[in-house]
């Protein structure tokens, strides 16, 4: 998913780079809501968690390979907005430090992976909780959902980027054909990895995923009624 540099012309280069500075720093000042003293520390975990997964590739079809994009795992674990920075914390050091997507190219990578990636996934989410059981498997339905299509959803939008302004000499046929057909089973491996890393978190600390306040808030409140009679001895 990572874009090099050379594949986008220098305005829709710059452009992209635009509107993920202009993402961000409204992330900045949003993110302010979700995190607290329990919520920043994860944060940073998770943002941790997704560079190491990232740098680990497993094998698709035809001789590719994929890796976890992270973004729905991210926004259900911390939120959206503070998804949208850890993805670009991610991006920016694997861009300067491994030269893993191009320094030309990192605003398109945010753009791709730590806006629409999050953004749609996360809007993905939202509205299947708002439907299915309010269940813990419910939500990792939701969350296994959103997750498979994020990575299609980014694959597309760079199609849509290269279209306007592609100029690696690939055709645009070809290059929806690949994005397309294979980013659609990298997201099964995407929706695997998210519903295996949520659960476990779900099993041991529910009250840290910024996702399943809806669990906890509708806890029946069973411990305030007490039957006539408690507490006499006779």
């Amino acid at each position: 998913m990572h874009v090099p540099d050379g594949f986008l012309d220098p305005a829709t280069s710059v452009a992209t780079g635009a509107l993920a500075v202009g993402v961000v720093a409204l992330a900045i000042r949003r993110a302010e809501r979700e995190l607290d003293d329990r919520a920043a520390p994860l944060a940073g975990l998770t943002a941790a968690f997704v560079f190491a997964a990232q740098m680990i590739n497993f094998p698709v079809a035809g001789g590719t390979s994929g890796h976890l994009i992270g973004a729905v795992l991210t926004a259900v674990l911390v939120g959206p907005w503070t998804a949208i920075l850890c993805m670009t914390v991610v991006l920016l050091v694997q861009a300067v430090l491994f030269a893993d997507g191009g320094l030309t190219a990192l605003g398109t990578n945010v753009t791709l992976m730590a806006v629409v990636s999050v953004v749609l996934g996360y809007g993905v989410f939202r509205l299947l909780t708002a439907v299915l059981p309010r269940t813990r498997g419910g939500l990792l339905a939701a969350a296994a959902t959103a997750a498979f299509l994020s990575v299609p959803a980014a694959a597309l939008a760079f199609v849509a980027l290269f279209a306007v302004g592609g100029v690696a000499g690939v055709p645009l046929g070809a290059v929806a054909a690949a994005m397309g057909g294979v980013h659609l089973l990298i997201g099964v491996g995407e929706a695997a990895i998210t519903v295996a890393v949520l659960g476990a978190v779900l099993a041991v600390r529910p009250d840290l995923v910024h996702g399943a306040t809806h669990l906890h808030q509708a806890a029946p409140l069973q411990s305030r009624a007490e039957p006539v009679g408690a507490g006499i001895t006779r």
